[in-house]
């Protein structure tokens, strides 16, 4: 999809919007632009991205700071005691500090280093005994915003915090750094599912500014919902094309895991080569198109001057408190637009039940199913972080990188609303409308 007209349909989701609650899910439009803390001024500022970023750095600098222990262990690994032992051993950590650098405070711990022999000490030159405060912490913003691909941007990323005549910075360290998140990675991809239950998915495939070694290469993402409403990275692959052959090798990496109960609800966009992977691995798994998605689609289709006024007429569809109601605001935008705009109108026709599948599940659950939206407000972050890197970067290196930013992310994922809905969709209760059929009866 044109990424101008997918931006510009979900910027209409916004506090402006006349659609009542569709903000409170992610935040959208005008209030995108999250007001960062200042280098000293005191006081964190409470949002969401803010945390997102401290722990990204907190995490930096633990795998930072043990891959300099590891070289420094590295260096003495031939010499023993006179008693055959090692000489330089680990020994416990210090006690944790708290760093304040310009997006609050990080807290974080050094490990100890014993020498048998008694004549060295290490000491961590990435963070210094008696360092309170980062330097120049108005770069460390935009490091973690932007950095983290080549050897170089790490050794300049870890430069901002330490000053430039920091000696800690080798390549093995920043090499072992980079090893360290491609081997955590490689482990979640390996992690056993046989106990995990999702009850709905959200699948696209993602397209990032750098430059893969393939460039047909694609990410493809999972995000999955748990039976207690919690939302989860679930699956991160690279993918060609977003091709059926490669959705359906993350599917059946997903069953090969241990994930055998299929989920009750996809929700995705258009790509053809997931829905033709889906029946094939989870045959009884239902379709939501993306209204995002169908909605950029269309208005893609149409004059600019048709634009905002067949938007709203969308919004109509979607936002009907009834199927029966959603299938007259459907009809009504086929029989206006059919005579002048038949692409557009094939477009939104073709998909029609796939659009209205929400319907049959809980209406507190229609905010989270009727669009990608976890992904694509995730993976908004994750694209401007890559998005300035140049060269061609390796498969392993953008999953890795992706992966770590993401599972920073997912820690202030927010739960499903109507947690206990979910006990009854995977009990296969009927809904209808949004609302349990016995309900309705017991009601009459």
């Amino acid at each position: 999809m044109d990424e101008g007209m997918k931006e510009a349909a979900y910027s209409g989701w916004s506090s402006r919007s006349s659609i009542p609650n569709e903000r409170s899910e992610y935040a959208m439009g005008e209030d995108k632009v999250i007001r960062l803390k200042s280098p000293g001024t005191p006081g964190a500022v409470e949002d969401p991205l803010t945390e997102v970023l401290r722990e990204g750095a907190r995490r930096l600098l633990v795998s930072a700071i043990e891959a300099e222990v590891e070289s420094f262990l590295e260096q003495f690994r031939e010499e023993k005691t006179t008693e055959g032992l090692n000489r330089m051993v680990r020994n416990g950590r210090l006690p944790s500090r708290t760093i304040q650098t310009g997006i609050g405070d990080i807290e974080v711990s050094v490990p100890r280093v014993r020498d048998r022999a008694g004549k060295v000490r290490f000491s961590s030159s990435i963070l210094p005994p008696y360092l309170r405060r980062t330097k120049t912490v108005e770069g460390l913003l935009p490091w973690l915003y932007l950095k983290g691909i080549s050897t170089g941007e790490f050794q300049e990323a870890l430069t901002v915090l330490l000053g430039k005549d920091a000696p800690g910075l080798s390549a093995s360290t920043i090499s072992r750094l980079k090893e360290s998140w491609k081997e955590e990675h490689r482990r979640w991809a390996r992690r056993d599912l046989s106990n995990r239950h999702y009850v709905y998915l959200w699948v696209d495939g993602i397209h990032f500014g750098v430059r893969m070694e393939d460039a047909a290469q694609c990410v493809l993402v999972v995000i999955g919902a748990t039976a207690d409403g919690k939302k989860e990275l679930l699956a991160l692959a690279d993918g060609y094309r977003e091709s059926e052959a490669s959705w359906r090798e993350v599917l059946l990496g997903l069953k090969a895991q241990g994930l055998t109960v299929n989920p009750q609800l996809a929700v995705g966009d258009g790509a053809l080569g997931f829905w033709k992977a889906l029946p094939q691995v989870f045959g009884t798994t239902r379709r939501q198109r993306c209204w995002v998605h169908k909605t950029a689609n269309i208005l893609n289709k149409l004059p600019k001057s048709q634009q905002p006024k067949a938007k709203a007429a969308l919004h109509e569809i979607w936002m009907a408190a009834t199927r029966q109601e959603a299938e007259k605001a459907f009809d009504h935008f086929l029989s206006v637009y059919r005579p002048k705009y038949p692409k557009a109108v094939a477009c939104l026709e073709k998909d029609r039940d796939a659009l209205l599948t929400f319907y049959d599940f809980p209406a507190e659950h229609w905010i989270h199913l009727r669009t990608t939206n976890p992904i694509e407000s995730t993976f908004a972050t994750v694209r401007l972080r890559t998005a300035k890197t140049r060269g061609c970067v390796s498969r392993e290196t953008i999953l890795a990188m992706v992966f770590m930013l993401v599972k920073s992310a997912e820690r202030h994922w927010r739960k499903l609303n109507g947690i206990p809905r979910l006990a009854q969709v995977i009990e296969g209760v009927v809904f209808k409308d949004g609302v349990r059929e016995d309900a309705e009866k017991i009601a009459a």
